[in-house]
């Protein structure tokens, strides 16, 4: 829980102030935790959602999506009078409590985890005024997005771990010489000596991913140009529905393109949109690229979805959490 409640510096409170009523019964019956990812209840009176705090908490949470092909909010908002937070609803997974008390000297958010059912995070953000609370959710919006998002994702990497594609994980790590835990439900559908192509197929959607490597040849093989042109090569391999159709990079969107790092390792992340020659398909996707300095290789992980009826948010969130599921050879250097 530490790791969360820095995010947040100054405004961290206690979980023991006045108002954090939500945090006095924890879960030792092992109840189970309801509701879909990427679900937030939030807590509050009817004035304060219909406020500007309410108006600042949507203004965070419900940003569209980046780099989808349509609208979908980061979460699904569902707003619950105090008086009816309970049975259900109360074990739901990802909570988010709004309170106004004069009694309250200082406005703060306080983060606490599995408090009536597991998994679960419950956060409380409290303020003596509703000016005041606006201001401390204007403040930590972002940082309220990344601490619901961090528990999404210790949740898919949790089952990951638990319940993995073994045979799929082996394939990975004889081809790479990388450790990847996948969850399971994904189906080999292609591996050559430096590709590995995967899916989890579903009645109105695909959610699948692959994996590539070719030789590091300097800086220039991070490049966005660089990696659109290896990323084409590579999904190439992927086969459309009609005879000579194939995946490729929508050409119309340049694909977002940021560094990042995760546990010292520095990755580029590039998203956009992708596309079928010769046919109609199409969807987002997100790649994931680091430097395997052991091999001097270009690594790349490559997720993608197709869902023509239904939301593509909660297919393509749990398959970017696999970089955070993927370890290098300790003895490889970062």
């Amino acid at each position: 829980m530490g790791k969360y409640l820095r995010i947040f510096g100054i405004a961290i409170v206690a979980c023991v102030m006045v108002g954090c009523d939500a945090f006095h019964r924890l879960a030792g019956d092992g109840q189970t935790s309801q509701g879909a990812p990427y679900e937030v209840i939030v807590v509050c009176k009817n004035n304060i959602w219909e406020g500007s705090a309410g108006d600042t908490l949507r203004y965070f949470l419900q940003q569209p999506v980046p780099t989808n092909n349509q609208y979908e909010p980061l979460y699904d908002v569902l707003r619950v009078a105090p008086d009816n937070f309970k049975n259900l609803l109360e074990r739901h997974r990802n909570v988010l409590k709004l309170l106004v008390d004069p009694t309250v000297e200082n406005a703060g958010i306080g983060v606490q985890y599995d408090v009536t059912a597991k998994p679960q995070i419950m956060i409380l953000a409290q303020a003596p005024t509703q000016e005041a609370l606006t201001s401390l959710l204007a403040e930590n919006g972002d940082n309220l997005v990344q601490v619901l998002e961090s528990a999404e994702r210790d949740r898919t990497i949790d089952f990951g771990r638990k319940f993995g594609a073994k045979e799929l994980e082996k394939v990975i790590h004889e081809k790479f010489g990388v450790t990847m835990h996948i969850p399971k439900g994904y189906t080999l559908r292609n591996a050559t000596e430096d590709f590995v192509w995967a899916s989890y197929e579903f009645p109105t959607a695909s959610q699948g991913f692959f994996v590539y490597s070719y030789p590091y040849e300097g800086k220039e093989s991070l490049s966005l140009k660089a990696l659109t042109a290896a990323r084409n090569k590579f999904a190439a391999k992927i086969p459309g529905p009609s005879d000579g159709s194939y995946m490729t990079t929508l050409g119309e969107y340049e694909p977002d393109y940021r560094m990042m790092r995760i546990e010292g390792r520095l990755w580029v992340e590039m998203r956009g949109l992708w596309d079928v020659a010769n046919d109609f398909m199409g969807g987002p996707f997100v790649s994931f690229s680091t430097v395997d300095t052991a091999t001097n290789r270009v690594f790349t992980i490559d997720c993608y979805v197709y869902s023509p009826k239904l939301g593509k948010r909660n297919f393509l969130r749990p398959l970017e959490h696999l970089v955070y599921m993927t370890q290098f050879p300790t003895s490889a250097a970062k």
